[in-house]
């Protein structure tokens, strides 16, 4: 297995003040070395990608070319010109599903949803397209013979997040893509918890659809992401403009990625993300992602062994992605959480997690839970140091 290490001092805390960051479910912390270099380098040097024939315009583009494909390799997919860069998850969910819905049709998703979903999904319901929610289980898993058994004659697509970003547990992704694609139905896939960590392949999985964040699992920048769309897959940008090719027409282009990347794109971001998806194919995703069910394990092992400590999502570690959220009996979410950065420096997140349903499935709302996420650059010792400081917590509210 390949080795980690870890930075213990914040970049946002004075250096005397050592934390252990376990909110990579949020936000990935420590970026791989080079990325805040390759930022820092880019910004200096900036063009505008796609508008000019000088060197500084192609030295961007180049840097978008670059990530575009480093995209393509760690997804398995041929022609690279199929992953649109996005701010973030949410735009990219958001451009797919307003892109391929319309009034009339039917879409089925899960009550694990994050609001990136669920709440574009609403505002087309107010315009006429109907939605099926379907209900996981109190473990925060959905089963696939119920996805499957909510399509309809009008259904047009089917949305599933990959991993919940609250209890962590894995979705039926396979089973539920394989039986629409049997259908003709369109799929959509929220991968912000698992892109980068878990090994997802487009060139088997017939995905139409799939959006993730550049910040989490990919390690990159904030304000980067993207949208894959399988060729084939008919959709409508959400905003149009200049795209820097067929500057002749007032039309936009319909050829991908520049039919849904309007204006200026981020390079400066995307530069540091060819960066990290650069060290994430010489580690291995495949590597990664052992290294986070050992993680998850001793995590999920130390959390059981805790008196008045609930645990929620699959026992199983590798049946979810990195997030693991539980509750201390008798003390606020919000409370814990606060308790473990002042006394322990740990960094972890409470509340609703922006998912209310995935917390209502699994009987936490409207309190919410303490999350805590692992990354690739955490170690056991952190591991040991939080679960320690969790315990002190307890024992002192006891």
């Amino acid at each position: 297995m390949a080795s980690f290490s870890s930075s213990r001092w914040s970049p946002d805390l004075p250096r005397s003040v050592p934390y252990i960051y376990l909110d990579n479910a949020a936000t990935s912390l420590p970026k791989p070395p080079g990325v805040a270099k390759a930022v820092g380098d880019a910004i200096l040097r900036a063009g505008n990608p796609g508008r000019s024939g000088h060197a500084l315009s192609i030295r961007s583009a180049r840097d978008l070319f670059a990530a575009r494909e480093s995209l393509a390799e760690v997804f398995g997919c041929a022609d690279s010109s199929r992953f649109v860069f996005s701010e973030n998850a949410t735009f990219a969910l958001n451009q797919a599903i307003k892109g391929v819905l319309r009034p009339g049709d039917h879409v089925v998703t899960t009550s694990v949803e994050h609001n990136s979903v669920m709440r574009p999904l609403r505002r087309m319901e107010e315009a006429g397209v109907r939605v099926t929610v379907v209900p996981a289980g109190k473990d925060g898993v959905t089963e696939a013979r119920d996805m499957i058994g909510a399509f309809r004659e009008q259904t047009r697509l089917v949305v599933i997040v990959h991993a919940s970003n609250v209890s962590g547990a894995l979705q039926p992704v396979e089973d539920v893509v394989a039986a629409a694609h049997r259908r003709g139905i369109l799929t959509l896939i929220d991968a912000a918890q698992t892109a980068g960590s878990l090994p997802i392949d487009l060139s088997s999985l017939p995905v139409d659809l799939l959006a993730a964040s550049g910040h989490k699992g990919l390690l990159g920048p904030q304000g980067t992401g993207f949208l894959f769309v399988r060729e084939g897959v008919p959709i409508v940008p959400l905003i149009e403009g200049g795209t820097g090719s067929r500057s002749e027409s007032d039309h936009q282009p319909e050829f991908l990625p520049d039919a849904l990347e309007s204006g200026t794109q981020n390079s400066v971001g995307v530069a540091g993300l060819a960066v990290s998806l650069s060290w994430i194919l010489r580690k291995g995703v495949e590597t990664i992602r052992r290294r986070e069910i050992v993680l998850v394990d001793l995590l999920l092992q130390g959390l059981s062994r805790m008196p008045g400590v609930m645990v929620y999502g699959p026992a199983d570690p590798a049946r979810r992605g990195s997030a693991v959220s539980f509750r201390v009996e008798g003390m606020d979410p919000a409370e814990v959480g606060m308790r473990l950065e002042k006394r322990g420096g740990v960094l972890v997140r409470a509340g609703l997690h922006c998912s209310p349903n995935g917390h209502r499935a699994l009987g936490t709302f409207p309190a919410g839970t303490v999350r805590v996420s692992p990354g690739p650059f955490t170690t056991r010792a952190e591991i040991a140091t939080f679960l320690s400081s969790l315990r002190k917590i307890r024992d002192s509210s006891a």
